[in-house]
């Protein structure tokens, strides 16, 4: 079955005037990168009904999801008979007054088994509950073969999204992942002020301690109990020099903003 097409001008509602333009690529790889939970809608075996379930989610490096799931869950099952086939729906509009002017993506994709011990470390990094099951036989890792996306970012914003432009090209980014375990592990060991510094006057977070629970190209991962965050680089990282200077930039801007409160 082919793709659904993308209409031109489509909208929620008439619009007197185009919307504006916005980069929706990384607009809805950020939303997919700030994410620690997921909707998945599969079809059922028996009967081939819609089924939508509640998944915790990880990503890689370019942004493509990661999912660790029980051979004996429903959706499990579904995946297997469907050869992978599904959607993801992202839900970024926490915090609006009106949800439907938040940002949202639905990814639609195949997901596979992934045997990637990198990739496993992310997603239990990212979920911690994760290292008590992730050993057992019923419980494997799958990464998603993206196809395509679709981003509501608003009343009018909306726009599919082809593969190459929803994942980060990460041709050049393989020291990075290489060395992603080190700096985290750096970061949480020798520089835990420096990390609750980003989360409290960068992000405007409270509680913790907050702990760095990964590192790619376009940012880190934060994590404090149950709550998750983003911190965004201010360009993009290829290397772990690259993404050390990144951090140190932000550290700086973070102890500038305190001198400002005093």
């Amino acid at each position: 079955m082919p793709w659904p097409a993308a209409r031109q001008g489509e909208r929620f509602h008439a619009m007197a005037t185009p919307s504006p333009p916005f980069s929706a690529g990384p607009l809805a790889r950020g939303l997919i990168r700030a994410s620690d939970r997921a909707s998945l809608a599969t079809a059922l075996v028996e009967g081939g009904w819609p089924y939508a379930s509640l998944v915790v989610v990880a990503c890689d490096h370019a942004g493509a999801p990661l999912l660790m799931l029980s051979d004996m869950a429903e959706h499990a099952k579904n995946l297997a008979a469907a050869r992978g086939r599904c959607a993801l729906l992202f839900d970024g509009t926490r915090g609006f007054d009106n949800p439907l002017a938040g940002p949202r993506v639905t990814v639609l994709g195949r997901f596979a088994p992934c045997a990637d011990a990198a990739m496993l470390a992310r997603f239990i990094a990212r979920h911690p509950d994760a290292d008590t099951y992730a050993g057992f036989g019923d419980f494997h890792l799958y990464r998603m073969a993206v196809e395509r996306a679709h981003l509501v970012s608003g009343f009018g914003m909306i726009r599919w999204i082809e593969r190459a432009a929803l994942l980060f090209d990460t041709a050049e980014a393989a020291a990075l992942a290489e060395g992603e375990a080190g700096i985290v592990a750096h970061m949480n060991d020798e520089h835990r002020d420096a990390v609750q510094l980003y989360a409290r006057l960068l992000l405007g977070l409270g509680g913790g301690p907050w702990r760095l629970t990964g590192v790619d190209p376009e940012g880190a991962d934060l994590r404090a109990g149950g709550a998750v965050a983003r911190l965004p680089f201010d360009q993009p990282v290829s290397n772990p020099e690259e993404a050390r200077n990144a951090l140190v930039r932000l550290v700086k801007k973070a102890r500038a903003a305190r001198r400002r409160d005093r």
